[in-house]
């Protein structure tokens, strides 16, 4: 079982982390296209389009909130950009409406009216810190069922408290509350992605160890 998430953590900070900061690296190093750069069909230049706002979709409704714009050009494209919030543009649309996109990798990134910008959901983010914490949370889940195996392996009538309830549930339990803890305000504050791994092993190992010697009381009188 400890195997599955080890893999899941080994490709979040062997692939996925290095993917998205890569993707935004270069995002963040593009620069507008030349018309020789257009002609060509390049896309890693930032190109410009020219559109009509077909209609929008502004709802929030709890988990099912939906942000979208439906865009079409004067020829017969149309399309559909998400957002991850209503504002500062989406709301201020209306069908009709003429905007300006910014086009990335065959992604419209930006959304712009008036001087008013948007990112759409495809614009690359500097949001590293939750790849950490996911990979994070694999890495000690992983080693937790680890722990909790070779227990049972060389103790297998003596492997109290190393059992799924009360120790092992709370553990997990507490593992996932502290990876979401640190890395959704690391990511709000804008932290390194490094520091999530830094505050949330610690606090993990210091947990486990209080929870453990809570645990062994019960376990001794339970014997």
């Amino acid at each position: 079982m400890s195997l599955i998430p080890a893999a899941a953590c080994y490709l979040v900070f062997s692939w996925w982390l290095p993917s998205d900061r890569d993707r935004y690296d270069d995002y963040r190093a593009a620069e507008a296209c030349s018309s020789r750069a257009s002609d060509q069909g390049q896309t890693d230049c930032l190109s410009t389009w020219h559109l009509v706002v077909e209609k929008t979709v502004n709802k929030t409704s709890g988990r099912s909130s939906s942000y979208k714009a439906t865009l079409k050009d004067a020829d017969s494209w149309r399309g559909t950009v998400s957002f991850g919030d209503p504002g500062p543009l989406l709301e201020r649309l209306a069908p009709g409406d003429r905007v300006t996109a910014t086009a990335w990798r065959r992604d419209i990134v930006v959304l712009s009216k008036d001087g008013v910008r948007q990112n759409t959901s495809e614009a690359p983010r500097d949001e590293l810190q939750m790849n950490a914490a996911l990979g994070v949370l694999a890495a000690l889940v992983a080693a937790q069922a680890c722990v909790f195996g070779a227990v049972r392996l060389v103790r297998p009538r003596a492997y109290e408290p190393f059992t799924w309830k009360p120790y092992g549930m709370r553990l997990l339990i507490t593992i996932t509350a502290v990876c979401f803890g640190v890395g959704l305000p690391a990511t709000w504050i804008g932290f390194p992605w490094w520091s999530v791994p830094a505050l949330v092993v610690p606090v993990v190992v210091c947990s486990a160890g209080l929870m453990y010697r809570g645990e062994r009381p019960r376990a001794a009188s339970g014997s």
